[in-house]
């Protein structure tokens, strides 16, 4: 029997997690640390199912994360590193333990229940508690799903080749220009593919450096692995911010205004600089990044509209790189923050507006577009070229393209990966939900994204490459070249 203080099969670190995970984690602690909320997981790509040995497997694994912890080697190395932390937040850390017996409920609807272990059903994940407790939740959570239905499910696979074809994909992005991170954390096949992986856009990114290739291996998202290899921990703050905020105050109107005043507020500016734009649509959120972030002159006088009632403190006016602020400049948040990330919808429709919105805000500093969503090379080459042309710095986090991308040892074809998400689905009782810039990325309750849309004047939105269920392919796809190319 496995000891009571074992680690789950895949997840040895606290760190084995994205950073704006612990980003927003340290924000909610200064602000909103007795928020209750919930979180819905969501299979979309429902046709693959767990087994119930799969199911068993998965409920020991997320029994054994109550047993992980932060190490005082991990401590030091967010000191050192990841210096935008507070005090308080790593004081927080050193203490910090995840409960999935109180905050988990793991259930499996069979479909036909003959006994065997190879019963295919449905699996439910449902996750309670207060908001500072249960944001790590996801991505282990979502590792494990995964590795728990390669584990049992499809296993007509192997590691071989992984790391040579990392290592093809990261010289062929960095040949060609292409700034990008690893960002595939979420829906990674298992721990050893994405260290696989790691290892061979490593060794790309040194023998590109070699070449004198102006592309570059940027980072990680996952602190685990940059700890462990070296590299940049990336990332700046996800939907769940934005959901959070809007859920609490249950004003939609103001949440992306709140949100950006609270993000620089906690982090100051100039760092963690990159806005995420589509949580109710970008339209809606533009309006929000042209607004004036309040001063230390008006901070008490301002809008409070854009203050969240309850909150454990106000939100401080940006700070410069010197730790003081300015009490008579005034600038938008488009102005403060370096840029944007684009995670929904069309990205070349995105440039474009993006482009139209700097340039009617008469800003022609060159900002930062960061690409995140389903890219593989060919997509990254396109937007880079588009982004650049238009006048941006374009950077890319290539995940599913990455860590889950293999193909059936038997056939050749593909062996397609998991779709599946955890979003936040409540806050304080209120409904928590995202609308995107594509109607296939809408989460949550569907009375309240149907009220938010007539609310927000949100106008719908169907992206071509958009379908959720066929994302990263189907299985009768063929293999791509790179995934059958010898180390």
């Amino acid at each position: 029997m496995a000891s009571n203080t074992a680690l789950p099969d895949g997840i040895f670190s606290l760190l084995d997690t994205d950073l704006y995970k612990l980003t927003m984690q340290c924000a909610i602690l200064k602000y909103l640390p007795d928020v209750h909320v919930t979180y819905a997981f969501t299979n979309r790509t429902p046709h693959m199912r767990l087994t119930r040995a799969a199911f068993q497997w998965l409920q020991e694994q997320i029994s054994k994360l109550a047993n992980v912890s932060l190490t005082t080697a991990e401590l030091d190395y967010l000191k050192n590193t990841c210096t935008y932390f507070n005090n308080d937040y790593l004081q927080f850390l050193t203490t910090f333990r995840l409960q999935p017996s109180k905050q988990i409920h793991a259930s499996f609807a069979l479909l036909n229940d003959t006994g065997s272990p190879d019963d295919v059903g449905d699996l439910s994940l449902d996750i309670s508690g207060r908001w500072l407790d249960t944001i790590l939740y996801e991505i282990p959570l979502l590792a494990l799903t995964s590795e728990a239905y390669f584990k049992f499910c499809d296993r007509d696979w192997t590691y071989r080749h992984q790391q040579g074809r990392a290592y093809i994909k990261g010289r062929r992005l960095i040949e060609h220009g292409c700034i990008f991170s690893e960002f595939g954390s979420r829906r990674r096949r298992d721990y050893h593919t994405q260290d696989l992986v790691i290892q061979g856009l490593k060794q790309a990114a040194a023998d590109s450096e070699a070449q004198g290739w102006k592309g570059k291996l940027s980072g990680t998202s996952n602190v685990h692995f940059a700890m462990k290899y070296g590299l940049t921990p990336v990332g700046t703050v996800a939907h769940e911010w934005f959901m959070g905020i809007a859920s609490i105050t249950n004003d939609y109107v103001h949440a992306n205004e709140t949100a950006l005043r609270y993000w620089v507020g906690c982090f100051g500016e100039g760092v963690l600089g990159i806005a995420l734009t589509d949580t109710f649509g970008t339209p809606t959120f533009l309006k929000a990044f042209k607004r004036t972030m309040p001063t230390p002159a008006n901070s008490m006088a301002d809008d409070k509209k854009t203050l969240i009632p309850g909150a454990a403190s106000p939100p401080l006016p940006p700070m410069d790189a010197n730790g003081t602020t300015d009490s008579s400049e005034e600038r938008s948040y488009a102005q403060i923050f370096q840029g944007v990330r684009q995670d929904s919808g069309s990205p070349t429709e995105f440039i474009k507006m993006m482009r139209d919105f700097y340039d009617s805000q008469g800003i022609y500093e060159k900002k930062t577009i960061v690409f995140s969503d389903s890219l593989n090379i060919e997509l990254c080459l396109e937007y880079m070229h588009a982004a650049e042309e238009a006048g941006f710095a374009p950077t890319f986090g290539v995940g599913t393209f990455l860590t889950n991308d293999f193909h059936h040892e038997s056939n050749g074809q593909k062996s397609v990966p998991l779709n599946i998400v955890i979003k936040l689905s409540s806050a304080n009782g209120h409904a928590a939900i995202k609308i995107s810039d594509n109607i296939g990325k809408n989460t949550g309750d569907s009375e309240t994204v149907h009220k938010v849309k007539e609310t927000l004047g949100y106008v719908e939105k169907q992206w071509a490459n958009g379908d959720e269920a066929t994302r990263w392919g189907k299985e009768d796809d063929e293999a791509t070249k790179a995934d059958v190319q010898e180390e």
